[in-house]
């Protein structure tokens, strides 16, 4: 977790010095700022300003990030966090949070939602991100009780493919991925629910897949197509013959597992239940732990694949991975199935995220049809 103060002197413009500086941190982005300067010596006396602070903010950083760290964040929350109380602390010109109260908060917030023009979920998470600061890093509550505007932004009505759009998708990907991708659409999944799948999480005789730890720290169980069948076995193979190779390796510690069941299952993490389901090409030094294991692919790889797959079969819509969950939700609607059953299936805690999808069955603007479609033209 070091970091890394940067100074960049761009040139000498009419005796004008301009400087570039920031902090490069492990668990956050760049954070650049410039300053100008009529003299040699002016440079030098910010330079001494300016390195005790921006070592203080990136401590600041590092403390936050190690105590959600021990606390069994999971790493795209911790991410997610650290990147919107990085947003709050810039846009309050790099004010200590130590420093400020509930009114920079609620300040931060209707800028979010004037300014930026956020989603209401977008707003929703950074006020989870600041009272997670305040409330249980710094323990100094905030009220309950805010005053800022709330987002106004509705949520966008999500893009759905045909059946022949997900068919021609799929016979363009990437073989390598094709598993993947196609669960997908097969029993939809979230991005990131798909590539941390457990080998051990796949039960044949039950047509079905364990989700563990999805959004919200939820499990369920979802459905799993029997065409799929063959190719997860094949897969599961593969994964038991990484295994075998990896267990020759003296420094392997297993798959990772979190802090709970780490205490649990000692040394079940070295048995073939526990490995990823899509495991990576080589074994990588855990951030966490500092040892060394076999992490799951990059879901970068996914979003690239079904980026060029979807362009290869000539689909002008604005397809990504979540786009295959988004289809196969409104295909269960449209084949008949109960909006309850369908909300299980993707995990949603409110029966009004599910019921967006309604949109595509309706024949339509609100199921109303056109009266130039009654004209016999």
């Amino acid at each position: 977790m070091a970091s890394l103060v940067f100074f960049v002197v761009r040139k000498i413009h009419h005796s004008l010095l301009t400087l570039w500086f920031g902090v490069k941190h492990a668990s956050c982005q760049k954070t650049l700022r410039r300053a100008s300067f009529n003299s040699i010596s002016c440079f030098l006396s910010c330079i001494q300003y300016l390195l005790p602070r921006i070592s203080m903010k990136s401590k600041f950083l590092h403390q936050l990030y190690e105590f959600m760290l021990t606390r069994g964040y999971a790493k795209r929350t911790i991410e997610t966090y650290l990147t919107w109380i990085t947003d709050f602390i810039r846009f309050h010109k790099f004010t200590e949070p130590q420093q400020m109260r509930a009114e920079h908060v609620e300040a931060y917030l209707t800028h979010l939602a004037v300014r930026k023009q956020c989603a209401k979920s977008t707003q929703a998470t950074a006020l989870n991100a600041l009272l997670f600061l305040y409330n249980k890093f710094m323990e100094c509550p905030l009220p309950e009780e805010m005053t800022f505007l709330n987002s106004k932004r509705e949520r966008k009505l999500p893009v759905v493919l045909t059946q022949d759009e997900v068919k021609a998708l799929l016979g363009r990907v990437n073989k390598q991925h094709y598993l993947a991708i196609a669960l997908l659409y097969g029993s939809g999944l979230r991005l990131m629910e798909c590539v941390r799948l457990r080998a051990g999480d796949i039960d044949f005789d039950y047509k079905c897949i364990r989700v563990w730890f999805g959004k919200g720290g939820k499990h369920r169980v979802v459905t799993l197509s029997e065409a799929l069948i063959p190719l997860l076995k094949t897969q599961i193979e593969q994964v038991e013959q990484t295994l075998l190779r990896d267990l020759n390796v003296s420094q392997f510690a297993g798959a990772w597992l979190p802090a709970g069941l780490r205490k649990k299952y000692q040394q079940r993490n070295k048995t073939l239940e526990w490995q990823y389901l899509f495991p990576s090409q080589r074994l990588s030094i855990d951030p966490e732990t500092k040892q060394l294991r076999r992490h799951h692919i990059d879901e970068k790889q996914l979003q690239r694949n079904v980026k060029r797959a979807s362009s290869d079969a000539g689909i002008t819509k604005h397809v990504t991975p979540h786009t295959l969950r988004h289809s196969f939700a409104t295909h269960l609607l449209a084949a008949g199935a109960d909006i309850r059953t369908v909300q299980h299936q993707l995990g949603h805690a409110d029966v009004r995220t599910t019921q967006i999808y309604t949109h595509v069955l309706q024949q339509g603007g609100n199921g109303v049809i056109s009266p130039l479609s009654r004209l016999s033209i």
